[in-house]
């Protein structure tokens, strides 16, 4: 499994932008069987960045409600990596 393969994309939420900015922290929606020394060297794979920690949380379906119907959002993996202090990882830009 490539790096590419492991991180599938960044979250952007008002949370996790408070948290890059006031904690260094950075949120990825990453594959199903990844874990976390797998995400630490997918991330230092594709932005050469070592990163301090990482946490994983698994984030399940909710029920969601558009007139009568009923469904359920996707489950997803997701990880948070904590960044060395003066790293950073423009999320936003191509690479």
């Amino acid at each position: 499994m490539s790096a590419r393969d492991i991180i599938i994309r960044p979250i952007v939420t008002e949370k996790t932008m408070k948290a890059s900015s006031d904690e260094n922290k950075i949120t990825f929606e990453v594959a199903k069987d990844a874990n976390k020394s797998s995400v630490a060297q997918a991330i230092q794979e594709i932005y050469h960045i070592k990163p301090e920690k990482v946490n994983i949380v698994n984030v399940h379906p909710k029920t969601k409600r558009v007139g009568r119907f009923v469904g359920k959002t996707r489950a997803i993996k997701k990880a948070i990596v904590k960044l060395p202090e003066g790293q950073q990882i423009d999320i936003f830009e191509e690479n």
